[in-house]
This record gives structure tokens, sequence and C-alpha cells, in this order.
């Protein structure tokens, strides 16, 4: 990403311990993102709609509204809703991040914080989120996936999917009958230049599994997931 490119990429920052908020502003104003910074989820939203950032990026645990429900509020807000999420939280525990990928987060990164790597993860994050897809439209039996418009739909009632499972299942969705690993689907839809846990597929797939009939995306015990309309 250019330094022009950056300098065009709104970032809010949103944490109660100050010494991370100056660490992250420091690392991220070299980069020339343009920053904002909140102390809770309250503050961040009221900032967030007049600020209107590409990226927010959130601590867990918060006084007065904690990032989990700041991301859901977020996500809910027609000015707010495109916003990439980043979790930065000391929370470690798989019900906390699957919660947090629920709220519609993007990425969830625990502390401590390695600058250098966060800011390529931000920046890989960024430029996936700016790439073209060739295929607009993607049929196939009762899914219809609209990459320009951002909507899927499933026999005419329209999905709620955060950004992450809408990437998943477009990529499933555009490769039917063919098996990928975690590790594939993590390089596919991630990028092989971030690091993300294999268990994020999983909480994606189980997510995805309660908005489409399950038997669409099946398992292969040992090998990976398969997306195909066929019952059997």
């Amino acid at each position: 990403m250019s330094q022009a490119t950056a300098n065009s990429i709104k970032i809010l920052l949103v944490d109660d311990d100050p010494d991370i908020l100056e660490l992250l502003e420091y690392n991220l104003a070299k980069e020339g993102f343009l920053l904002a910074k909140a102390s809770d989820g309250k503050e961040a939203i009221s900032i967030a709609q007049e600020f209107k950032p590409q990226l927010v990026i959130l601590d867990v645990m918060m006084p007065a509204m904690d990032g989990i429900e700041t991301a859901r509020r977020m996500k809910s807000m027609p000015e707010l809703k495109d916003a990439l999420i980043l979790f930065l939280t000391a929370r470690g525990e798989e019900y906390t991040e699957v919660a947090a990928f629920d709220a519609g987060a993007h990425d969830y990164i625990i502390k401590p914080i390695k600058p250098r790597a966060l800011v390529s993860r931000i920046k890989a994050m960024l430029k996936r989120e700016t790439m073209e897809d060739n295929q607009d439209v993607i049929e196939i039996g009762g899914l219809q996936i609209n990459r320009t418009q951002y909507a899927a739909t499933f026999e005419g009632k329209a999905l709620v999917l955060p950004k992450k499972e809408f990437e998943l299942l477009s990529f499933l969705a555009k490769n039917p009958n063919k098996v990928f690993n975690r590790d594939e689907l993590l390089e596919k839809v991630w990028g092989s230049d971030v690091y993300v846990v294999e268990r994020t597929i999983d909480v994606h797939i189980r997510k995805l599994r309660e908005k489409i009939p399950e038997y669409y995306i099946k398992t292969l015990k040992g090998v990976g997931y398969l997306f195909s309309i066929e019952k059997n």
C-alpha cells in the first residue's frame, strides 16, 4: 500500500488503556493513516458517525460499552456497516473470539502488540478489501450472491452475513465440488501474508451452516471442506 493510499484511509482506535492508544497512534501515524481515538464503546460510536472510518481497531474489555457490543451496534448502522473491525485484545478464550466474529469482526489479534506485525496485517486487510473480483453474481442451488451489491439470498430470503462469512461463502460457492483444507481457505480468503488461527475457519463454517442448508458445506474428516448442493 502506497503512502498516498494510506493517507486516504481512516482508522478509529478504541481502547481504555491510554498507553495502548499511544502505541497504536505512534505506529500507524508513521504509515500515514488518518487517525481518531476513543476510550470506550459509546465514545467510539459517537466519533465514528462523524469520522466514518474504514477500519476500527477495538479492545474487548472496556467501560461503558465493551468491544463486542460496540462492533454489533456499528454493523447495524448504515453509515458504519462497511467498516472493517479488528479486535486487539488480551482475551484469548475461544468463546470470546467466536462472539467477536459473530459481531462482525474481520480479524482478531491477541495482545501483547507486535507493532510491525500489526501494521503488516492492517495493510494486508485493507488491500484485500479493495481487490476486484471478476465474478459479480453467483447462483447455485437456492443460493444467490451479488458481490457488487454485497448481498446474498437463499430461496429469496436475505442472508445477514458479516464480511468474512460473505467472502468465505462466495469463494466456496464459486468453486463447487472442490475440496479445500483450512490452510487453503485461510490463504484464499484472508491472504497468505496474514496469520489467522485455523479454528477461525471452523467458526465461520458453523455460522454459515446456521443460515443455509447445513449439507451445502460438507466436512471431509481429515481433509477439509467441500461446497455442494447435493445432499449425499
